[in-house]
C-alpha cells in the first residue's frame, strides 16, 4: 500500500478542529493499517513533516434504521497524529484556521 492509499481521508470534527493549534491531527486510515504504516503515510504525503506519535481507534459502526430496513453503517479506523514541534505544520489544515 502506498501512503494515499492509507489515509483515506482528514477528519474535521470540534475535537479535531481544537488539536490543530497543538499540531494533533485526525484522519480516517485503512482498517488494516498500523501505527508504523501511518506514520510512513503522513510523512510522506506531506512534505516537511515529522511525526512523534500515532494513536489509532477503531470505530465500529452505528445500528441505523429506515423504515422496516436495518443494519450498521461502515466501520473505520481513526488515527491521531502528533506531530513534533521544530516540524511544519500540515498545509491542509492550516488553512482552516
Amino acid at each position: 500500500m502506498n501512503a494515499y492509499d492509507i489515509i483515506k481521508k482528514p477528519l474535521i470534527s470540534e475535537k479535531s478542529y481544537a488539536g490543530i493549534a497543538d499540531k494533533k491531527y485526525v484522519f480516517i486510515v485503512d482498517v488494516n493499517a498500523d501505527k508504523k504504516q501511518v506514520k510512513a503515510a503522513v510523512e510522506k504525503a506531506f512534505d516537511g513533516v515529522k511525526v512523534e506519535k500515532v494513536n489509532v481507534v477503531n470505530v465500529d459502526g452505528k445500528y441505523k434504521r429506515q423504515g422496516r430496513t436495518e443494519g450498521f453503517t461502515a466501520k473505520y479506523k481513526k488515527a491521531y497524529v502528533k506531530l513534533t514541534a521544530e516540524s511544519k505544520p500540515i498545509a491542509f489544515f492550516e488553512s482552516l484556521n
